[in-house]
């Protein structure tokens, strides 16, 4: 059963006073070494909603690239210090993800803080915290909360459409290059911790706090290092259970990432997740849905571009982020038992 309740308590993320409705907001960013970085710069630098301040990175040929692109390079400290600048995006090494995200916050900026957000669940706790005293936004990098295929699946389980929901799978695979495993490998949690938290989100958001996680974290590839590139999580709940898989050793790994909410009256498969491809099949027509087996039309998706958008409205004081810092810490909390950390 879908725990309801879990959806509606906890803490919303705050909104900031707007400084005019629809105008750009000045964004800086923390780092660009993470895969996700690029991306959002880019989306960031195209996009009316945003002008970007400036950038930092530790690495002096992260900084070239980007100030040949005609963004400015500014040190940590100016970053911070500038009051023209209401939000900064945290995009460094995931080790210092927390502690950048801390300083944003003290600062009395916004953050968008990518994922995994922390090491534990007390640093995270600690930002988010300080981030509701200031009446601040902290928006974290899971980029698939904007997804429309796992919003419409979600949409359908908690609106009764599959029925009671008793499992919740998801696979999140990746052909890891060699020279990327020392990174990963810095983490018990290896490809569970680096990846495995873009489908833990959706299922602990929609099942709610797990009563147990049970990881399985296992090194199979012959490499000279600890990576565990061999991952499985397996979530209880009273009626239910999640189970997360991940490898960094699939032949296109990425082409067989897959989110299925199976449920007493219906199955939701998205496979893959990108391009997606969701299919809905139902014992009788529920909501907008036909009974049987169909493929749902979804809008066009791109990554980062919604995430961005929201990231604005709320930064404007239009609108609120739709996942709450309550539901972050609960997922922060079933991550770091996924990982075994």
């Amino acid at each position: 059963m879908i725990r309801r309740t879990f959806l509606a308590t906890g803490l919303a993320a705050p909104l900031s006073a707007a400084r005019g409705p629809g105008r750009p907001v000045s964004i800086g960013f923390f780092g660009a070494s993470h895969s996700h970085g690029g991306g959002k710069i880019r989306v960031a630098s195209n996009s009316p909603e945003f002008e970007i301040a400036g950038l930092w990175d530790d690495d002096s040929e992260i900084r070239a690239k980007y100030e040949s692109q005609g963004i400015r390079i500014s040190d940590p400290d100016e970053l911070l210090g500038d009051p023209a600048i209401e939000a900064i995006a945290v995009e460094g090494p995931v080790a210092d993800h927390s502690r950048d995200g801390l300083r944003v916050v003290e600062s009395g900026k916004h953050l968008h803080l990518e994922k995994p957000p922390a090491l534990d669940v007390e640093s995270l706790r600690t930002i988010l915290k300080a981030a509701s005293h200031k009446g601040l936004v902290v928006q974290q990098g899971y980029m698939w909360r904007y997804h429309p295929g796992i919003n419409r699946m979600l949409e359908a389980a908690r609106k009764g459409w599959l029925g009671d929901i008793h499992l919740v799978q998801a696979a999140m695979h990746k052909t890891l290059s060699d020279d990327a495993r020392p990174e990963w490998a810095q983490f018990r949690g290896g490809q569970m911790f680096e990846l495995g938290p873009h489908v833990i989100d959706p299922l602990v958001r929609l099942l709610g706090r797990p009563n147990r996680v049970t990881p399985y974290l296992k090194k199979h590839g012959e490499f000279d290092d600890t990576l565990a590139d061999n991952t499985i999580a397996v979530f209880e709940y009273s009626g239910a259970l999640g189970l997360v898989t991940g490898a960094a050793l699939a032949a296109n790994g990425s082409r067989y990432r897959s989110f299925e909410i199976h449920g007493t009256r219906g199955v939701a498969t998205l496979r893959p997740i990108e391009s997606p491809r969701l299919v809905l099949d139902l014992v009788r027509p529920a909501g907008p849905y036909p009974k049987g087996t169909h493929e749902v039309e979804l809008p066009p998706y791109e990554r980062y571009v919604d995430d961005m958008a929201a990231l604005a409205a709320a930064v404007r004081g239009e609108k609120p982020l739709h996942v709450s810092f309550h539901e972050d810490i609960i997922v922060q909390e079933a991550l770091i038992k996924a990982s075994g950390m």
